[in-house]
């Protein structure tokens, strides 16, 4: 790794109308991805390059944290700012930045160049973010553990250890690590809370609209599916079903209207529990990201003994780590560690202690709060971009979580959805996490896989798009 800082091949004009920082991070992009600035070397200190290109420090600062969360630059504590090991190749391959071109009449007629796609769907963390040096210790650590001649049925003791201590952290849950069963994902802990503790026919409430494969996991397994009416505010609890014996809920991001589950609503929430005898299912899936609002107490703080707690790296790392956990008291926990062991729900041993590794170094702590600066860049460029449409065109759940949705007019959702395709932009539309007929039409858009820039371009296009349909 070179220790002197490499001339940088960049400049700055404010004459442009792109910021300072865009500027800068799309020529160092540029630069690496060419190989002129190649995997190691080191970059200047962000205060002598603002003095030798005569802008302020927070523009570099800005356009180098941009770097970081895309994967293109690597930090040292003490030691400076490098170009990350594994570039230009890894991530120009896996995050390839569209090209945009301009069709005649409009600069935003077409979003991208053909063949390119920003695709906007909802639950795609930014795996480019992750700081490599970071993962390679992590796995470096789960290759020097010597394997388990038999797999716990909880999962390994460290990682648990660890979980509890993030968990008491974060999220304000007191439990112990024998109140913590390891598993592969939300959809892994769902198969064994409903194999482990429902009955053929039990009636399951479940958020309307909400998690399509909660509701499939469900009824795979002969629960009754009752649909649950949420709205911009998360779960109505005032329309809970008699006679559910278990009720799944995101309440710190309602999926997908985006909704954080107000404290009333919690307590009547747990109240209706306590009063049924049923059981609280609290998927936390994406709790770790909030912008501008103060965290809400997790359900599984307020009645330990009600909920059962579900979490995944999925969201804060990467879906392809595949461990998830799930938290609650410590009879459920054995019933489902035994409905694991009799099904052979297996997590991937090294994954965990690479997670129990990251967990313990305080990497993860780290790249959540890096992450969340850069996603609510992204959050804030799509609300400046959607934001004031005509109504009743909306935006919701933007306080929180990788996506929002905008709401839109009756008949207009699909027209909006087909002419975002023609433009290379892939969305969601809101009727797809309805089990019964749509009460609402809107679009669902992610903002976790796509760059800053893709989202603005992206968000440009549709704001052309749904002006000129609604």
């Amino acid at each position: 790794m070179s220790r002197h800082a490499i001339e940088l091949p960049v400049t700055a004009d404010r004459s442009a109308a792109e910021p300072l920082s865009g500027q800068i991070s799309g020529q160092l992009r540029t630069a690496i991805a060419s190989g002129r600035l190649r995997a190691g070397e080191r970059l200047p200190a962000s205060r002598a390059l603002a003095a030798s290109l005569g802008v302020s420090r927070t523009v570099i600062t800005a356009a180098y944290a941009q770097l970081y969360a895309e994967g293109w630059l690597d930090g040292r504590h003490g030691s400076g700012t490098f170009v990350a090991d594994g570039v230009p190749d890894h991530a120009v391959a896996a995050n390839p930045a569209p090209s945009v071109t301009a069709a005649p009449g409009s600069p935003l007629a077409s979003a991208v160049a053909a063949g390119d796609v920003i695709d906007l769907s909802p639950g795609v963390p930014w795996a480019a973010g992750i700081d490599p040096a970071a993962w390679r210790r992590a796995w470096r650590a789960a290759g020097a553990a010597a394997p388990a001649g038999q797999a716990g049925a909880l999962g390994l003791p460290a990682l648990r250890a660890g979980l509890a201590a993030q968990l008491r952290r974060h999220r304000g849950l007191l439990c112990g690590p024998d109140q913590i069963l390891v598993t592969s994902g939300v959809a892994s802990g769902l198969r064994l809370v409903a194999t482990a503790l429902l009955r053929p026919g039990d009636a399951v409430a479940v958020e309307e609209p909400g998690y399509e494969k909660a509701r499939a996991i469900f009824t795979a397994c002969g629960a009754r599916v009752v649909p649950c009416r949420a709205d911009e505010d998360g779960l109505v609890t005032s329309a809970l079903p008699a006679g559910a014996r278990l009720v799944y809920t995101t309440p710190a991001h309602q999926y997908p209207l985006g909704g954080r589950l107000p404290v009333p609503r919690r307590q009547a929430l747990i109240a209706w529990a306590r009063s049924a005898g049923a059981l609280i299912v609290e998927d936390d899936y994406d709790s770790e990201f909030r912008y501008d609002v103060a965290p809400l107490p997790a359900l599984a703080g307020l009645a330990p003994d009600l909920v059962i707690h579900l979490g995944t790296t999925a969201k804060t790392l990467t879906p392809a780590l595949g461990v998830g956990w799930l938290a609650a008291r410590q009879d459920l926990v054995s019933a489902l560690a035994a409905a694991a062991v009799a099904a052979s729900e297996r997590t991937c041993e090294p994954a965990q202690h690479a997670l129990a590794a990251l967990l313990a170094s305080g990497d993860l702590d780290r790249h959540v709060r890096r992450m969340s600066r850069e996603y609510a860049r992204r959050r804030a460029a799509i609300v400046a971009a959607l934001g004031g449409l005509p109504a009743p065109a909306r935006l919701l759940g933007g306080t929180a979580g990788l996506h929002v949705v905008l709401e839109l007019p009756p008949g207009s959702a699909a027209p909006v959805a087909a002419a975002a395709a023609v433009r290379g932009i892939r969305v969601d539309t809101l009727d797809h996490y309805f089990a019964g007929p749509p009460a609402a039409e809107g679009l669902v858009l992610g903002y976790g896989g796509v760059t800053l820039r893709q989202a603005e371009t992206a968000c440009r296009a549709l704001r052309e798009v749904v002006t000129s349909i609604i």
